[in-house]
């Protein structure tokens, strides 16, 4: 008993000349493995033949089983066992019809040394192969499948059903490269022999294939008689050529010769029984024929539409469900339909195995964190292995098929890794945009113009960023960087207008700093100097430090390659914030103008003309000292009274003059009812409110603050001119020499030894001095005797009130020395154009008039 040991759906039975001894009873035929065949051998037969010897290669299968089911799962595993995949193109399929128990499973087991099932002859002729059965070929190139066809004419089936003959046959047709055809030799030449009714089936069976193969019908003449092979086979081909005539065709092929359609071989063989040893020499040399049976001049040299080896599986398979449903069998339709799905199969195999490919992954996840060199040439390498397996599988399929297929594997595939190019072009932009900023820093911090440096670099880097896409580009796919270059520009772009801003920021602020510098100073000088000729030297000075400062900024600003629009403006901004500079600068000082003020007043009153301090001897004009100084001082408060850069001419001055210095030509006796006051106004004529620092409201109140707070001065000076006045007389005072010439002598040694007396008469000479004083008699009586008598009789009354109040206030100090009043704390400060009327220690103004200016007693009201 031969036994076989596979792991997939076999046939394992004992190999004799004759008998169907079957499949061991409790085992599934499709699933018969070694162990099964250990433990169950059948009982031997009363007589057998020698069995056939196998070759080590052959394996069987029941393809179709005798109700008609296909075997999926077996010819998957057959498929895999024999690796008919790797074949392409180059395999055959050879076929066998023939009545039942006529030796056709005999005869291919000694042709290919397959292991088909043998009748044994001393249990009877009956049925031995049910189905079909499909074997591989031992020892024969190129790979050749052998099927084993269900005998014809028999008698399980019974005459009526002859379907299942006529599914086998169309199968056996449509798949089959070589058909072997087993007749009895001396059924030749007989009309109602059981050739004939085979040749009809396969002739009818035929024409249900739109596009028949070319076939090779190979007649095997059995148990050859002595009539030679010479005399036999033009009967046979003549009985053929009848069987054709007489097949109903199509209106298309009712002339096609039977040449067209077929190959017709014919070959004898002796009686296995009666010649064993001649039949296998015979068959053995019929074997040989079988080697390189598909070449050119082989026995299937001429087929055509092969289905390639690795969708022999599905093709079988979709042409047996087509025959048993009893349809039209369209081959080149059908051979599209297994091109389509194995293809389909085979990319889908591809897709899967590079998605799993290790050297894909490592490519991906390297690509997932920084720049891979040679990304392209890499994943180029990768597709390309994928794609030519894909073509090396499906190279023998139709090629609009694999062509169509192929474009569609490829596109996935480009959608599997079009992620990972986006990361390799978005990590190269990066690495490109911060190489552009560093290049880009260095290159200004070299000195290059701003232009050429964002130029060169902008262009050397893009370049880069080509060559790196150039790298990155895979040859499988025209991917257009587009996207990617143009982030690049636009980040390129918004870095450089960043920079351009940041370095147009500091030039700005240098030039500014050095306007700053420029005009601050000379500025504050200027207004300290209070002349005539300020505001002019102002105007001429911020003139020429600005058109410096625009002539290098212009220059400066044309190393960025900027529009001449925003260099209009920026130009512009610049000498908008020197025009606040002088402003700014102007309203600070006007911010401290009554301190200003009290300087330049003391400067004046206290240093002579060679600012050499003045030493009051008594032969010094203290009023016209006074007049000078509080004119100089008000020049001051009329200079920052207003700002005047636009060379436009005011009353300012005047107005001040009139108003606080001249108010004694008026010709009013009583200056407190006037018909107006050209300093009661919030603005100034001719003078824009933007342009105002102080309003003739607050002049007025600051020049009255101001008198009070330098009356002291005045005094002090008047006081020490008094002092060395007395100091430097020797005669006696002029009321001792008055009282001498009026009293007498004798009186006047009266008063000498009575000190009380001499001390009451001082006492009445100063009380008079003062109320002298006070009242200003010479003044009053200037303009007429009866307008003096009538102003000192309004006058006089409150003059004496005040100066006794006066003379009680100095005792006390006298008693508690007071420290030496300072004006500036006793006043409130000017700030912002804010002004605050305090009470003045003093009583009275010095007023600076035509006829000369009234002195007022240091007295505290």
């Amino acid at each position: 008993m031969a036994m076989l040991d596979r792991s997939f759906s076999v046939s394992a039975f004992s190999t004799s000349a004759a008998g169907d001894a079957g499949p061991a009873p409790g085992i599934h035929r499709d699933r018969v493995t070694a162990e099964d065949l250990r433990l169950y051998e059948p009982p031997r037969p009363i007589y057998s033949f020698p069995s056939v010897e196998m070759g080590e290669d052959c394996c069987s299968i029941q393809l179709i089983d005798g109700d008609g089911v296909f075997n999926v799962s077996g010819i998957e595993k057959f498929m895999k066992m024999v690796k008919l995949a790797e074949c392409g193109l180059s395999y055959a399929v050879v076929s066998i019809m023939g009545p039942q128990s006529s030796g056709k499973s005999t005869l291919l087991n000694h042709l290919f040394h397959t292991n088909f099932r043998e009748m044994d002859a001393f249990r009877g002729r009956s049925q031995t192969t049910r189905g079909i059965w499909l074997a591989r070929c031992a020892d024969i190139e190129p790979c050749t499948l052998v099927m084993d066809l269900e005998g014809t004419d028999g008698r399980e089936r019974g005459e009526d059903d002859t379907a299942f003959e006529k599914q086998s046959a169309l199968f056996a047709l449509a798949i089959s490269d070589i058909v072997l055809i087993n007749m009895w030799c001396h059924d030749i030449g007989r009309e109602q022999a059981a050739n004939k009714p085979l040749l009809k089936t396969v002739f009818q069976v035929m024409m249900r294939l739109f596009s028949p193969r070319k076939t090779t019908l190979l007649f095997v003449i059995r148990d050859k008689t002595k009539t030679p092979l010479e005399n036999l086979e033009p009967l046979l081909r003549e009985d053929i050529q009848k069987i054709w005539d007489s097949v109903s065709k199509p209106r298309a092929l009712k002339e096609t010769p039977l040449s067209d359609f077929f190959n017709v071989e014919v070959v004898a063989l002796s009686s296995y029984e009666e010649k064993e040893e001649l039949f296998k020499e015979q068959v053995a040399s019929l074997r040989q024929r079988f080697f390189h049976s598909i070449a050119p001049g082989g026995l299937a040299g001429d087929r055509r539409g092969v289905v390639p080896a690795s969708g022999f599986s599905f093709s079988a398979q979709q042409i047996w469900k087509v025959i048993k449903e009893n349809k039209d069998l369209d081959l080149p339709a059908h051979k599209v339909m297994v091109a389509t799905v194995r293809c389909e199969e085979i990319a889908n195999e591809k897709l899967a195995y590079i998605s799993a490919d290790e050297e894909w992954l490592q490519l991906e996840e390297a690509v997932q964190h920084d720049i891979v060199p040679g990304f392209g040439k890499k994943l180029t390498a990768i597709l390309d292995k994928c794609l030519s397996g894909y073509d090396m599988e499906a190279f023998y399929f139709d090629e609009g098929v694999r062509t169509a297929k192929r474009h569609q594997l490829e596109s996935k595939l480009l959608e599997m890794v079009y992620p990972a190019y986006q990361s390799m072009l978005g990590h190269l932009r990066s690495k490109t945009l911060d190489d552009f900023k560093e290049a880009f820093a260095k290159a200004l911090e070299r000195g290059e113009g701003f232009a050429v440096a964002a130029h060169t670099c902008a262009q050397s880097f893009k370049s880069k960023f080509e060559n790196g896409c150039e790298d990155a580009a895979i040859e499988q796919a025209r991917w257009e960087p587009s996207k990617f270059r143009e982030k690049l520009r636009r980040d390129i772009d918004a870095h450089v207008a960043s920079v351009r801003a940041a370095k147009l920021s500091e030039l700005s602020a240098q030039y500014e700093e050095q306007l700053n510098k420029a005009l601050a100073e000379p500025v504050e000088a200027l207004l300290d100097a209070a002349s005539d000729d300020t505001w002019p030297a102002i105007r001429k000075l911020l003139q020429r430090e600005t058109e410096s400062a625009i002539s290098g900024f212009s220059s400066a600003l044309s190393a960025f390659d900027i529009d001449q629009a925003t260099t209009d403006k920026m130009i512009a901004k610049l000498q908008e914030y020197a025009r606040n500079v002088v402003e700014s600068k102007t309203k600070e000082e006007a911010g401290s103008v009554l301190i200003r003020m009290k300087d330049r007043f003391t400067t004046l009153f206290s240093h002579d003309s060679d600012s050499m301090p003045r030493v009051w001897t008594g032969k010094e004009d203290i009023r016209a000292i006074t007049k000078t100084a509080r004119s100089a001082s008000l020049k001051l408060l009329s200079v920052m009274a207003a700002i005047r850069l636009d060379d436009e001419s005011d009353n300012v001055e005047n107005t001040l003059s009139l108003a606080l210095l001249d108010t004694a030509k008026s010709g009013n006796a009583n200056r407190s009812i006037q018909s107006s006051d050209p300093l009661a106004s919030s603005s100034w004529e001719e003078v824009s409110p933007t342009k105002t620092l102080i309003t003739p409201v607050q002049c007025k109140s600051l020049w009255r603050q101001f008198n009070a707070e330098t009356e002291y001065t005045v005094t002090q000076a008047i006081a020490a001119q008094e002092a060395n006045k007395r100091n430097n007389n020797w005669l006696p005072p002029p009321w001792a020499i008055v009282a001498i010439l009026v009293l007498g002598f004798n009186e006047f040694m009266t008063l000498l030894r009575n000190p009380l007396y001499l001390a009451v008469i001082f006492i009445a000479f100063l009380l008079g001095k003062a109320i002298w004083v006070q009242l200003d008699i010479p003044r009053e009586f200037q303009n007429g005797v009866l307008p003096g008598l009538l102003s000192l009789s309004t006058k006089f009354l409150p003059t004496v009130m005040n100066v006794l109040k006066r003379l009680a206030d100095e005792g006390q100090r006298a008693a508690a020395p007071e420290p030496r009043r300072n004006p500036e704390l006793a006043s409130k400060r000017f700030r912002n154009g804010i002004y605050d009327n305090s009470t003045s220690d003093a009583s009275s103004n010095i007023t600076s008039s035509e006829s000369g200016a009234e002195y007022s007693s240091p007295l505290k009201q």
